[in-house]
This record gives C-alpha cells, structure tokens and sequence, in this order.
C-alpha cells in the first residue's frame, strides 16, 4: 500500500485492486496549502470544520463516511470510532471521529482532531494499530507532550505526524505548532523523510515504533 501526505490531516491511501480512501481534504482558503485536486473511492471526515471536511476537492463521486459504524468498501474494511476530541462542556465544537482502516491486514489509524489521551479501554477498542496518522501541532489537535503519549499507548510500528505548521500552512485559523517540537518529544533530533510511505505487506512493518515524516505533496496531478 501507499500513504501520500497532501498537507494539514488530508491523506490519500492507496493500494492495488483496493478502493482508494482520501481523509479529512480541506478548504485550501482556510489552511493555507494549494487547493486540492484529488480523486477518491471513499472520503472520510473526522470533524465538520472547513479544514477537514472540503469534499468539494475530491472528484469521482466518492464514498462519504462521516461518523461511527463499520463499513467494507472496495475491500477496504473501515471502522469509525466516536472520541470527544473536544470537550463536552464545549458543546459547540465538532465531534471528532477516528477512523481505522485495514489494508490487506495492515491497520492504518487517522486520529483526526484528537486532542486528548484516550483510555487505555478505549485503546484497546481500536485493536493492533500498524500505522498511527497523529496530530501533533495542536490548534484544536494534540500538541506534541500528548501526542507521544498517545504513541506510548497505542504502540503502533509506524508513526506518521500531521496537522503541524509548515510554510505553506499560511492561513490556518488557529496556530500550529512545528513539527520540531513533537520530534524533541519523542526524543528524536531528525526523522526519516520520505515522499509517501510504501509497504509491500505486513511483514515489511519496523518491529520497533518508528516516525516517518511524509513529505508535503501538491495534488494538481493526484
């Protein structure tokens, strides 16, 4: 399978005779990124706020899931979990929606807008967690002391951040932390940078928990 990394918490996975899954595409106007081009057999969306729920930017008349329940679509198995990613005294803030996927049996774990740490119940719900997409820059997700706590619980082989400021994140609406912070929390001076992460099976996982950082990808040719 491949993992390709479109900016903020906008990932499209993608694997051979398998539907192709795009999460949380946003409205470019409001996360500073280039407007997105990408077509899609399923959109999921963790939360209704404008940086995460942009469907208008994915073609091909796709798949929407939105919630909570469990769905099998083009043989991709899709399990959606309610977390309250924002406070319950909050109650107009958006909910937030985790989403796993399962690939031929590599589990992908998109946390969305999580921001805070999950029970270790609650943990256990989500089963084995091969590759963890993880907020870490805070502005309404995880900062990064609970993003590596969450790590720590889910104890997945694969950790790849997300929703952190870079320079092309120029118009976020609330400010984003970098991605040097989470990295310093997790005791790491550097991370290995790829374009996508490719796995040929599950046997190709690290057997230890390792960050790869996915290189921000433009979408005009997605």
């Amino acid at each position: 399978m491949e993992i390709t990394w479109f900016g903020h918490s906008c990932f499209r996975l993608t694997e051979r005779s398998l539907a192709t899954v795009v999460t949380d595409p946003y409205d470019h106007k409001q996360v500073g990124y280039d407007p997105l081009k990408l077509k899609a057999d399923i959109v999921t969306i963790s939360h209704d706020t404008a940086g995460h729920n942009y469907l208008h930017a994915v073609k091909g008349d796709p798949h929407l899931i939105d919630g909570p329940g469990e769905f099998e679509i083009g043989g991709v198995f899709i399990t959606g979990i309610y977390s309250n990613g924002h406070t319950k005294k909050s109650s107009n803030e958006p909910r937030n929606t985790l989403f796993l996927f399962d690939y031929n049996g590599i589990s992908v774990l998109h946390l969305g807008d999580l921001n805070r740490v999950p029970s270790q119940s609650e943990v256990e719900d989500f089963g084995p967690v091969n590759i963890a997409l993880v907020p870490v820059g805070s502005g309404g997700g995880l900062n990064a002391i609970k993003a590596t706590e969450v790590i720590s619980l889910l104890e997945p082989n694969i950790v790849i951040p997300m929703h952190y400021a870079t320079p092309a994140a120029t118009a976020t609406t609330q400010p984003l932390e970098p991605l040097s912070k989470f990295l310093k929390e997790m005791g790491l001076t550097h991370a290995e940078t790829v374009p996508s992460l490719k796995l040929q099976n599950a046997k190709s996982l690290p057997d230890e928990t390792k960050v790869i950082v996915l290189e921000y990808q433009k979408s005009s040719n997605g």
